[in-house]
């Protein structure tokens, strides 16, 4: 192909190369240059033109783009007539788009010219949607080189829908006692949003208590009614091939072929089989509608895909689905969800009655620190923000300990009646974007930063960790990190027991953190914890 500026007389054939305004309207991009056309040219006073003249053996762009989108189609796929060197290949139904990376390179790195764009492997899609764009970067390309990339493509099939099938599935939601309701209606619901969406459709899910033999005994059941895939979500997390969901698939004749994914959320995922009928023991992340890995391993089932051992572990490269606050700064620059913002509250309203007549708050550590501030300087060097203190008794003294300090103070009229009431006044303070608050005591200053960001990194939503609290040898401590949806609760509490009740309550969503230090059990009551 030549291109460059032609004289009027050696461009008749050739195509513009841009677009040019005459008197008598607008000669667009890629116009071929015929005698008429030429002529226009001519009497608007052109004498030259900038153009693109096909050499013997080129092929145009649009007849390049349409035989190679021809050589790439497979059953599924529709071709849309080419425009301007574009070909498109689109859905023709829902299923699983799957295409071979190391056959589009092989297009792709044949020539700068020829061009196949194409979603990711392993995408769902829907009849319709957009799947493959061939583009033609030039006006032409060689016919040697067009011959070249439409053998590749037809040496094999690099591109392939696997259509969804509508399989019937069941699901089984396991009780322990205090589980609400809500959360198994939402778990149900979630799930049947993704089955729907995968053209299939559920079951009436059963609730059985949080055993092996009532699991079994659901899963039978369920096989009996028709179900061709079983789902289980655990009021409990499964954490060990012997743990109750695949002790229920094994004791219902089953087998369990993989426990774990390298895919974030969605770890914790079990794969099983009783018979024909694959048997998934969910994450926690599949009570929430976000996408997880839950989602890569149903789309694979219903395209009857492959899913074991082999294709689970290669889905690490991909399979970080969500962001962390502790991601590198590079990344602050992309468009992407922020994390959840979590306050920091520090609840420093108490009497200390058992330290009278010291107000232990105010008592200065090492470096004379008053034991508030340390506490408050630990909140401040973590993630949570914005940091709020609840001050009550010698309400002006604990603030002045604070001075300095990017902390907002917040008074409790109601301080004597206890630790609800420092919570209330607290709680009512928070910002209306928390997703969280992490709830530390005044009188632990042995907490450090480093300790508070592992409780705040082990809250998430998506995967059914709500309420996050630190535990040493076994024994739950303090800081406690507390999502959005207990605030109500924990203002409605009364007496001087804080919030730990609630945790019983919804002991299903709680997540403990092992910690190495006694740091999370320290708190300092009496003259003498102070040494």
């Amino acid at each position: 192909m030549i291109f460059g500026r032609l004289t009027l007389d050696q461009a008749e054939g050739a195509i513009l190369a841009h677009t040019t305004r005459l008197s008598d309207g607008v000669l667009a991009k890629g116009a071929v240059l015929t005698p008429q056309v030429l002529a226009r040219l001519d009497a608007a006073g052109h004498t030259q033109v900038t153009a693109a003249l096909l050499e013997p053996g080129d092929v145009e762009e649009n007849e390049a783009a349409r035989v190679l989108a021809d050589a790439l189609t497979v059953a599924g796929l529709i071709a849309t007539p080419p425009r301007t060197g574009r070909a498109n290949l689109s859905a023709a139904y829902a299923g699983l788009f799957r295409a071979d990376a190391t056959g589009v390179d092989a297009i792709n790195l044949l020539h700068e010219g020829i061009t196949v764009a194409t979603l990711p492997d392993a995408t769902p899609v829907f009849g319709g949607d957009l799947l493959v764009t061939v583009k033609i970067i030039p006006f032409a390309v060689p016919g040697a080189v067009l011959a070249a990339a439409q053998a590749v493509a037809l040496a094999r099939p690099m591109l392939r829908l696997a259509p969804f099938r509508p399989l019937l599935t069941g699901l089984v939601l396991t009780e322990l006692p205090g589980i609400k309701a809500s959360v198994l209606r939402g778990t149900a619901d979630a799930t049947e949003r993704r089955i729907r969406g995968l053209t299939g459709s559920l079951l009436p899910p059963l609730r059985v208590p949080h055993a092996e033999q009532p699991v079994a005994a659901a899963l039978t059941d369920l096989l009996a009614r028709g179900a061709e895939l079983l789902l289980m979500a655990g009021a409990s997390a499964t954490v060990d091939r012997n743990d109750v969901g695949p002790a229920a698939i094994v004791r219902a004749g089953g087998s369990v072929d993989h426990f774990g994914m390298p895919v974030d959320p969605g770890n914790l995922i079990c794969l099983g089989r009783i018979g024909a009928a694959h048997a998934i023991i969910l994450p926690g992340c599949a009570r929430s509608p976000a996408h997880n890995g839950i989602d890569l391993v149903l789309s694979r089932l219903f395209a009857d895909e492959p899913v074991g051992p082999v294709e689970i572990a290669r889905m690490g490269v991909g399979g970080l689905l969500k962001d962390f606050w502790s991601r590198p700064s590079p990344r602050s620059a992309r468009r992407r969800a922020a994390p959840a913002r979590i306050a920091g509250l520090i609840l420093a309203a108490g009497l200390s009655s058992r330290m009278a007549p010291h107000n232990k708050l105010l008592l200065p550590g090492d470096g004379g620190t008053p034991m508030v501030a340390r506490v408050a300087d630990a909140v401040l060097a973590s993630r949570a923000q914005p940091v709020i203190a609840v001050v009550g008794h010698q309400a002006d003294q604990v603030a002045a300990a604070l001075g300095g300090r990017a902390v907002r103070c917040v008074f409790a009229e109601d301080y004597a009646a206890g630790l609800s009431a420092s919570l209330r006044a607290g709680i009512a303070a928070l910002p209306e974007d928390a997703a969280a608050v992490l709830v530390c005591l005044g009188d632990m200053p042995l907490v450090t930063p480093s300790l508070l960001n592992r409780l705040l990194e082990a809250y998430d939503p998506d995967e059914g960790r709500l309420i996050v609290v630190p535990t040493h040898q076994g024994k739950r401590g303090n800081p406690v990190v507390w999502d959005r949806r207990f605030f109500a609760e924990m203002a409605a509490l009364t007496g001087d027991t804080g919030a730990r009740a609630l945790l019983l309550r919804h002991a299903e969503q709680v997540a403990e953190v092992e910690v190495e230090s006694d740091a999370v059990l320290r708190d300092f009551d009496t003259p003498d914890l102070l040494g």
